[in-house]
């Protein structure tokens, strides 16, 4: 469900129309209906926007979080580069200016190699002319590791908390929004997870959820399916707590 939807359906489920909405957070009713059509080029900036959003969010009973956090996701984060979007995410690492070499470096690795080769130069002839010295020229490389030793080791999974709550969601049957916090109020996620993607949760006393295409996901606490949470499009808030 889309930010725009979410802000019609929760202005519906708390009774009210656009016109008495727009009356309560003194925000036109023509820049409502902009917003639940997902347009929100018309709040004078994201700033208004988000203010807009927090007005709308206390009027119709809603965590303001959600609004924000799905703003961020669906109208703020795609301006951003796909490089600075991977970073924020630990999938790349920052981009750094290949460092520059000194010209002084690339004429002392010259003047080694003319060294080094003059050297081997003067050896081979002097065997070659049956010389009194004998040299030996040895080349070593440096060791490879084995294949054992250069391998990257897979990385392992998160460990179960034994005794804990461990929640599943799987978006099996269509993309849905998802707020997820523990018994502290810490967000675990907030975002969209698209048709086919998953998310895990381990905490040790208690997992909440409010999902946003409830008939779209599967969800399973401690490996058990606990069934439909929701119709397709339904607004689904969860709690699981441990045993």
């Amino acid at each position: 469900m889309s930010l725009g939807a979410l802000i019609a359906k929760s202005r519906t489920d708390a009774r009210l129309s656009v016109e008495e909405l727009s009356k309560i957070t003194n925000i036109p009713g023509t820049l409502l209906r902009d917003m639940e059509n997902n347009n929100f080029a018309k709040c004078g900036g994201e700033t208004y926007a988000r203010g807009h959003l927090r007005n709308i969010a206390a009027k119709v009973g809603v965590d303001e979080r959600i609004f924000l956090d799905l703003f961020e996701v669906e109208v703020t984060a795609p301006a951003k580069p796909i490089r600075e979007l991977l970073n924020e995410n630990n999938v790349t690492m920052p981009y750094q200016e290949p460092k520059r070499i000194s010209w002084k470096v690339l004429a002392a690795g010259s003047a080694a190699a003319l060294v080094l080769f003059a050297g081997a130069q003067i050896i081979f002839s002097n065997n070659d002319n049956g010389g009194e010295t004998d040299a030996v020229v040895t080349l070593s490389a440096s060791p490879t590791n084995s294949a054992s030793e250069s391998a990257t080791p897979s990385e392992s999974a998160s460990p179960l908390i034994t005794g804990g709550v461990n929640v599943e969601l799987v978006a099996s049957r269509g993309t849905t929004w998802l707020y997820a916090t523990n018994e502290n109020g810490k967000v675990l996620f907030s975002g969209q997870i698209r048709k086919g993607g998953s998310k895990a949760f381990n905490e040790a006393k208690q997992v909440n959820l409010r999902v946003g295409n409830a008939g779209g996901v599967d969800i399973s606490v401690n490996g058990k399916d606990v069934g439909s949470v929701g119709a397709n499009g339904e607004v689904a808030n969860l709690t699981y707590n441990a045993n």
